[in-house]
């Protein structure tokens, strides 16, 4: 798409027939499923589902002036996507929404939050809804602030440990260049007595 759209209408009408098909039929299962506490629109240049800042003011943490993202539809150059962030962060409702794809038969191409798909027939529609329904905007909100703050205390304890590495390493360092200034220092002493010795001998 060489012009980003910005409504959901000009993202499918931009769309080869195929992938709008497949793209609207996905659309129509979310926006059935969907809880009335999420919006939808265009978001990072794809068809996006998220909490909206009227909702949940704080945003997206990674940048507030994002509404926080949930799910999301896009067509790819290789693939069609799916991006389910609701059940990222959640091992509950992964693996729930895992095994109840692959008991249809169906190939699961995915990897943390990414569902990849190439043709319609390929998506399990009643699973992709029944997940989104899973997860209202509510439930949502809870679980994601508290995997923010996990994260957030996990990287502290990262950057104490690692400042507390770099001082260890750091008093290693100046122990060396004490004990190395020490040496020479014992070095230069002990050449100047020789010195001394030998001058005293000669006379």
């Amino acid at each position: 798409m060489s012009n980003p759209p910005t409504t959901v209408q000009e993202y499918l009408a931009a769309l080869p027939d195929d992938r709008r098909r497949a793209l609207k039929a996905i659309r129509a299962v979310i926006r059935k499923n969907l809880d009335q506490g999420y919006e939808e629109g265009i978001q990072y240049g794809m068809i996006g589902y998220y909490v909206p800042h009227r909702v949940y003011p704080d945003g997206y943490h990674c940048d507030p002036k994002q509404p926080l993202p949930f799910a999301a539809l896009a067509s790819q150059k290789n693939h069609m996507a799916i991006y389910l962030m609701g059940i990222y962060g959640s091992e509950e409702h992964e693996r729930w929404f895992r095994e109840a794809w692959t008991k249809t038969g169906k190939r699961l191409d995915m990897g943390k939050a990414c569902v990849r798909f190439r043709k319609l027939e390929d998506v399990p529609l009643d699973v992709v809804g029944e997940v989104v329904k899973r997860i209202p905007a509510k439930a949502y909100i809870e679980s994601y602030e508290a995997n923010v703050k996990t994260a957030r205390r996990s990287s502290s304890k990262k950057k104490a440990a690692t400042k507390k590495a770099a001082k260890g390493t750091a008093k290693k360092k100046a122990s060396k260049k004490v004990a190395a200034k020490k040496k020479k220092t014992a070095g230069a002493t002990a050449t100047k007595k020789t010195k001394t010795k030998k001058v005293r001998r000669s006379r």
